[in-house]
């Protein structure tokens, strides 16, 4: 391009150099002619003046060509300047069909091109970015100095205060292990793990920093609060489970290696010894049996055969039903009043649901001499009780009262042959219902256990 343009200016000068050679032939023919008396001196005046003509006129021919192709150049600079800034919509308008035209024109598809290149990385990046803050694992970018390059929303959550692109993540962060992780991961370029567990208050992260190719680190913590929680409730309910069978089998086994090793106890004590057998042994087929209940509505397989039912036809059922239990146990029934309002309920699963409240009541309200059931209707819902008038619960009990083999009083629960695991299999009955279980409880005046049950649609 630099030596057409070169090229086009010489043959300009060299036009302007046959335009004045014309011009000399023409001055010099007609001064010859008009002129008897050649002269040297007005030879030369009158080249000298031929010159200075040429040169006035080839002097804005050639200021214009210049500045023409100078404004030229002029548009390309602020053309490459805007480039330069980010602006890749610049675009140079080239309308004339000569050497610059091919420059202007592949200048403008290589910025083109260039737009489309930084469209597509923005757009992959807004990608990426979206795909990494929908990650369930909190993520941070940090460079091979420490600070931080990016973090997508999961990590702001979890770190409680704003992470800032370009400081140093020992700012932002001040978990120790997190920030040893990564630290390991930018000097020894090798993946580091660990755990977080004051990063956030209550939870617990499994930390994962590796190296990135080139330079910084990446960290990605996976919350597994839920899961050691559950780990931790299995080995609970292991170690309940082995306890509770341990006490019974325990007995059992003592009564009866005392009746094989001594021949002559006599038939009363032989006796009392059967009746503890026998009591150890309905105590852990209860136990079993609760078990298997409650792993069968702890199950994703649980199913039930929900149907519109009259609240008032519920408590009605249970009363009839559950009636000769409360009457065994020296206790009174008292029926309170419950709405016609039509709730999706299984009657086989509300019946166990009545029956382990009705029993834990006569168990531990019995000194209060009567157990009262009924419901009311509450906005989109009809809440359920089942009242005892005993001696009540305290009320730090009262937020764990529905949790596996917790009891209140561990001695008199065993005592009264309770297996611990009577109001978690209802919490588990009423949730898949969709309802919700509830206790409320003053001490000396009894407890008051609730559970409710959705309004069946209407048509």
């Amino acid at each position: 391009m630099t030596r057409k343009v070169f090229t086009k200016l010489l043959g300009l000068f060299a036009l302007l150099l046959v335009f004045h050679t014309a011009v000399m032939e023409f001055v010099f023919r007609q001064f010859i002619e008009n002129s008897s008396v050649t002269s040297l001196h007005r030879l030369g005046r009158e080249a000298l003046l031929s010159g200075v003509i040429a040169l006035i006129v080839a002097l804005p021919v050639a200021a214009w060509a210049a500045n023409r192709i100078v404004r030229r150049l002029e548009r390309v600079v602020a053309f490459a300047r805007r480039i330069a800034d980010g602006d890749l919509s610049a675009r140079l308008d080239h309308t004339t069909h000569d050497e610059l035209h091919a420059m202007e024109a592949s200048l403008n598809q290589t910025a083109e091109r260039l737009g489309q290149s930084f469209a597509e990385i923005d757009s992959r990046r807004h990608e990426l970015a979206a795909m990494l803050d929908s990650m369930q694992e909190a993520v941070v970018s940090v460079s091979a100095e420490g600070q931080v390059r990016w973090s997508n929303a999961v990590m702001q959550r979890v770190a409680g205060t704003e992470i800032q692109v370009g400081r140093p993540l020992a700012h932002s962060v001040r978990d120790p292990d997190l920030l040893a992780c990564v630290k390991g991961a930018l000097e020894q370029r090798t993946v580091q793990s660990g755990r977080a567990s004051s990063l956030a208050p209550g939870r617990t992260f499994d930390i994962s920093a590796a190296p990135l190719p080139a330079g910084g680190a990446l960290a990605v913590l996976h919350d597994v609060t839920r899961i050691e929680a559950a780990e931790r409730s299995r080995r609970d309910f292991i170690a309940n489970v082995s306890h509770e069978l341990r006490t019974p089998l325990t007995s059992i086994q003592g009564y009866v290696e005392t009746l094989m090793e001594d021949t002559s106890t006599s038939p009363e004590t032989t006796r009392e010894f059967l009746t503890i057998i026998r009591k150890s042994a309905r105590r852990m087929n209860r136990l079993t049996e609760d078990l298997l209940a409650l792993a069968g509505v702890e199950s994703p397989d649980y199913k039930l055969a929900r149907q519109p039912i009259r609240a008032s036809a519920l408590v009605k059922d249970a009363t009839e039903s559950l009636g000769g239990i409360i009457a065994d146990s020296g206790m009174d029934l008292e029926r309170a009043g419950a709405p016609d309002a039509l709730v999706l309920a299984d009657p086989d699963a509300m019946n166990q649901i009545f029956g382990n409240l009705i029993e834990n009541a006569t168990k531990y309200g019995k000194s209060g001499g009567r157990i009262r059931l009924g419901a009311l209707l509450v906005e989109d819902h009809v809440e359920f009780f089942v009242q005892d008038f005993g001696p009540g619960i305290p009320s730090e009990h009262l937020a764990r009262i529905f949790e596996r083999f917790y009891r209140v009083d561990k001695a008199r629960s065993r005592e009264s042959g309770g297996t611990g695991l009577g109001l978690a299999i209802v919490k588990h009955i009423v949730q898949a219902h969709g309802g919700r279980v509830r206790a409320e409880s003053d001490l000396g005046s009894g407890s008051t256990f609730f559970f409710s049950l959705p309004l069946a649609p209407t048509n």
